[in-house]
């Protein structure tokens, strides 16, 4: 597996206010890393950090050279009265390596093409946000709550469908999510933040962790130890470095 993106105790302070701390985390190729915590923990503010969208204060933070990010936001807000159909959205994306029908095939979207952008379900438009991320064949997709405004059937849908993306693209996947349970068959490792790692390991031990069940109230759960994994820095690793503070 090939490493995209790795993290070591990067600190984020906006304002004077601590927004991350100490953050280490690692993500190769073929991956699914997904970060969950309560609101406020930080987890956008994360995305921001690879994405380079925030600068951290502190640590360092390295991209493999020439990465190609595919990214989903939270939330994408569209002039009600705007005359764009779902075509004509897909075409302004810049860097395409994929055509239009290429990426809605990738993801199921095929029949869409000419719907108008704001006549699509809350599934359908994440689907498509979902394909326009795609155009540029990224190496790490980020999605930021890419579930968010569709219903539990169509979540579990669309996390199976991100799993099967990462599989035969083999790229890396930094997602978001609000609900740990409802993607635990669709990733490999979950990151709980509080502002600072709280825990992190496979779904299932993190979800038995001590500290998820003190953030998310399921006492029953908090049994077993989670894996901790070690992040060895490799200085000789040539990629775009940020060293700050």
């Amino acid at each position: 597996m090939t490493k995209l993106v790795e993290l070591t105790d990067v600190g984020l302070e906006i304002g004077g206010n601590v927004i991350l701390e100490r953050i280490s985390l690692t993500l190769h190729s073929g991956e699914i890393l997904t970060v969950v915590g309560p609101n406020g923990a930080g987890k956008s503010s994360l995305m921001k950090l690879v994405l380079r969208l925030n600068e951290g204060n502190t640590g360092r933070l390295w991209r493999k050279p020439g990465l190609r990010i595919g990214y989903v936001p939270q939330k994408l807000h569209l002039d009600p009265v705007l005359p764009l159909t779902v075509a004509r959205f897909m075409s302004l994306s810049h860097g395409r390596r994929l055509t239009v029908a290429q990426a809605l095939a990738r993801v199921g979207a095929e029949r869409l093409a000419d719907r108008a952008m704001q006549a699509l379900s809350g599934g359908e438009m994440q689907r498509i946000l979902l394909a326009r991320a795609l155009m540029m064949a990224p190496e790490l997709l980020i999605l930021d709550e890419p579930a968010q405004g569709v219903d539990v059937h169509g979540q579990t849908e669309l996390y199976t469908l991100i799993k099967q993306l990462s599989d035969e693209l083999q790229c890396g996947v930094l997602m978001v999510s609000h609900d740990l349970h409802l993607v635990m068959a669709s990733t490999h490792r979950v990151i709980c933040l509080n502002q600072h790692i709280c825990c992190h390991g496979e779904p299932e031990q993190v979800a038995r962790h001590p500290e998820f069940a003190r953030l998310f109230g399921r006492p029953e759960l908090a049994q077993l130890a989670v894996y901790t994994h070690h992040h060895d820095c490799d200085d000789d690793h040539h990629g775009d470095v940020r060293h700050v503070g």
